[in-house]
């Protein structure tokens, strides 16, 4: 009978062993996920491509900013409306040395050249606002240009800047003719 009330006294595990495996576990946990970010995605570059929607989904957008580049496009500043002071944009930048490109009033591809920021040279300056527009421009870099279109449709990319120009007027002619229906 005494074996039997040995065997029936023992039915779970002491405090110290329960000790034991939470702390092998949390060390396996803490070894094995160590550096992984669970439920925080990585923001995207900035490219010429991604840069509308890069921005439009950054944590500093609220509604209308402006983003303003510097350093040969290596480092950004955004801020969100006219009265706000710029703060730096932590996320990847993939500009490269850009030149930025408008048509002038009499549809002639001009070259912009923007002043200076803290005592270095302004490489881009583009506007983002709440009805979910943006500056238009052509972009150009070692990799190509591209048209970032103020509304409609995706940044496109091209071999040349006169291509993106070409492209550009179609569509301002297409916008302005579909008017003529009203």
């Amino acid at each position: 009978m005494s074996c039997l009330k040995r065997y029936t006294i023992r039915k779970g595990f002491s405090l110290i062993e329960l000790l034991i495996v939470i702390l092998i576990l949390s060390i396996v946990y803490f070894l094995g996920f160590e550096g992984v970010e669970i439920g925080k995605p990585k923001p995207k570059a900035l490219t010429p491509l991604t840069l509308k929607s890069t921005i439009t989904s950054s944590e500093l957008f609220e509604g209308q900013a402006t983003l303003l580049c510097i350093n040969k496009c290596r480092s950004c500043y955004l801020r969100k409306d006219v009265t706000s002071a710029f703060e730096e944009y932590t996320g990847p930048i993939d500009l490269g040395e850009i030149e930025v490109y408008t048509l002038d009033r009499f549809d002639t591809l001009t070259q912009i050249e923007y002043g200076r920021y803290e005592d270095q040279k302004i490489c881009l300056v583009m506007n983002f606002y709440t009805n979910g527009s943006a500056t238009q421009m052509i972009l150009k870099n070692d990799e190509g240009a591209y048209f970032l279109p103020a509304f409609f449709g995706e940044p496109q990319r091209f071999l040349s800047v006169e291509e993106a120009e070409e492209h550009w007027l179609r569509n301002s002619r297409t916008v302005s003719d579909s008017g003529a229906y009203y």
